[in-house]
């Protein structure tokens, strides 16, 4: 997820997505248009006396919106910040903290696999919430009723982050609760097994949330469809990560020797027809024998077809590589393709020299010759079933 950064604290940035410049204002404006009833609702549960015509007078309403809104915001923050100062007490490193449409979002480097440690950390987010509305609560006790609009968003803070904490611990993966519920079913099975059931009771949340958000708030079918999408990704990551236990690129990537290369002065119009010829939409490119680039059959698209024979190579390949080693963990490989939004990895090694090629359809061969050969927890590691794979055997 990406975003705008606002700063960092304990060394974790805190970024601010795009769709959270929308749900602040929003929330403000709801808050805002329905501050009397909100305050009779308060009054009647902290048995206060809250005047609703001093709170919902003129522009008071809209400042008490815009209070409230941002003050739900920074606890979700702080929410977040349990999770990960918690985490970094394990040794795990946070990415960032992103503020966005459903709340806040703390990026891993690494999920933790040892349900204790993910047990303490996703009960560390609901418990700074219940703490922020126990505080909250305590502050509205203090002040005085002639501040009554200080009261109504201390009021407010005390309700919403008791009722958050609450709904995060609903078991719907991969919020809170369902994290919980992967930890306590890793007790006694595999992390990718429990992650699998997990993640169908996440799925069955969804959709029940989702039901009842089409009679009561659409914003429920929104969270529904985000957690069912959540739960089915981490459920597929989960299972990928397992499979490729101990599988290195250099296991599953096309060794140097059988690679298709083109040279640097190769003509564009030479290039479009062995792409044809061979049916290869990428090539590593060399000059002198060493690696220089790499060109895709997008690069070549930018070239009109009356210019293809003016072009070489070198005009349209791509030459800030991202390349991966060969004793890089195949995951390792996944996740920078998806983050550099490229299907396929030049392997070099310590010295810069190219020895193979990791693609997209590498890996898919690898992972589907793996399941075919049954689960890790059942038949070894990932490198054990793909070794005794003929076709992958040499490599």
């Amino acid at each position: 997820m990406r975003g705008i950064r606002i700063g960092s604290a304990f060394g974790i940035p805190i970024k601010l997505d795009l769709t959270f410049l929308v749900v602040l204002p929003l929330f403000a404006w709801l808050i805002g248009s329905d501050v009397g009833n909100l305050a009779t609702v308060l009054n009647g549960m902290f048995g206060s006396a809250m005047p609703v015509g001093a709170l919902t007078a003129g522009a008071t309403r809209w400042v008490l919106g815009a209070a409230a809104a941002s003050g739900l915001f920074f606890c979700v923050l702080l929410h977040e910040f349990g999770h990960s100062l918690t985490a970094m007490r394990y040794g795990y490193r946070i990415e960032s903290i992103t503020l966005w449409l459903f709340g806040g979002v703390a990026r891993f480097e690494e999920m933790p696999e040892d349900w204790k440690q993910e047990f303490t950390i996703a009960v560390a987010g609901p418990l700074v919430s219940v703490a922020l509305g126990v505080l909250s609560y305590l502050a509205f006790l203090v002040v005085p009723g002639a501040f009554p609009t200080v009261q109504f968003v201390l009021a407010y803070l005390a309700l919403t982050n008791v009722a958050l904490a609450v709904f995060n611990m609903l078991p719907g993966f991969p919020m809170d609760g369902g994290r919980v519920l992967r930890a306590l079913l890793a007790r006694n099975r595999s992390h990718a097994r429990a992650t699998q059931i997990a993640a169908e009771v996440g799925k069955l949340f969804a959709v029940v949330l989702a039901i009842v958000g089409l009679f009561a708030n659409l914003f429920l079918v929104a969270l529904a469809f985000f957690i069912y999408i959540g739960a089915s990704s981490e459920a597929q990551q989960t299972v990928m990560k397992a499979a490729f236990q101990d599988v290195t690129v250099g296991d599953i990537m096309t060794p140097a020797a059988e690679l298709k290369t083109v040279t640097a002065d190769t003509s564009v119009t030479t290039l479009t027809d062995r792409m044809f010829r061979e049916r290869h939409t990428g090539y590593p490119v060399l000059r002198g024998g060493s690696l220089v680039g790499m060109v895709t059959l997008d690069d070549t698209r930018e070239v009109r077809e009356v210019e293809r024979d003016a072009y070489r190579v070198e005009d349209v390949m791509a030459t800030d590589l991202v390349t991966i080693t060969p004793d890089a963990d195949a995951m390792d490989a996944i996740t920078m393709m998806q983050r550099e939004k490229v299907g396929r990895l030049p392997v070099v090694d310590e010295t810069g020299t190219l020895v193979g090629l990791i693609s997209r359809s590498d890996l898919v061969t690898a992972f589907n010759i793996i399941r075919t050969r049954g689960s890790g927890a059942e038949s070894g590691t990932g490198l054990d079933r793909l070794s005794s794979e003929p076709g992958f055997a040499r490599r």
